[in-house]
């Protein structure tokens, strides 16, 4: 028997009620996610990507957040790997960040689709060299025999390419189009404050949930 049960830590930071939101919630996104990025938390792009395959079957995995606009939030990736499966089977999924330095969690959910080449090259071009051979190198979520080959790999697209690395064909961004923005205060005695922006046609309508 562990003692799990007998962790709990208690929120009190802050509240955050209807009468605190902004009527957009990209607005709000903004709102927290500077307040949150002021806080020094430690990788506060982190967030949790699930998806779902034909099957029905969930997965989550970690990705970073590498922009937002009235557009959506979008990630990038490796088109073959287990998340691209998924969303080539079920184009929707869910995004979700939690900032303990805050006591807050943002829950987004909506369809999802790639990115134009335009962005993705763009995007690709910024990133260190390092990442770029790495697009390259690795068969993400394929079986590999061992990290030997994965460096191997690493040395031969390095060795074939230099310093000038084009992007993958078979890499790039998505975008997440949300339907639904939940934002999660945490309060004292596990009665947390949940506002949720649900979208209506071209308006959002803002209510309170139950902790």
């Amino acid at each position: 028997m562990n003692d799990l049960e007998k962790i709990r830590n208690e929120y009190s930071q802050n509240s955050f009620g209807k009468k605190d939101v902004k009527s957009d919630p990209f607005d709000q996104f903004k709102t927290w996610f500077d307040q949150v990025l002021a806080s020094e938390s430690y990788e506060p792009t982190a967030c949790t990507l699930s998806t779902v395959n034909a099957d029905g079957r969930p997965t989550g995995r970690i990705v970073l957040l590498k922009g937002y606009s009235q557009d959506g939030f979008q990630f990038f990736t490796n088109y073959r790997s287990s998340k691209a499966k998924d969303l080539n089977q079920n184009p929707f999924g869910a995004i979700t960040f939690f900032w303990k330095e805050l006591e807050r969690q943002i829950r987004i959910e909506g369809s999802i689709k790639k990115l134009s080449e335009k962005e993705s090259e763009r995007y690709f071009i910024s990133r260190p060299r390092g990442s770029k051979i790495g697009a390259w190198a690795s068969p993400q979520s394929e079986i590999i025999p061992d990290r030997k080959y994965l460096e191997n790999l690493e040395k031969e697209y390095s060795k074939k390419f230099g310093e000038d690395i084009p992007k993958p064909a078979h890499w790039g961004g998505y975008i997440l189009m949300p339907d639904k923005i939940e934002f999660w205060q945490g309060r004292a005695s596990r009665l947390h404050d949940r506002i949720v922006y649900t979208k209506e046609n071209s308006s959002w309508k803002i209510e309170r949930l139950a902790p």
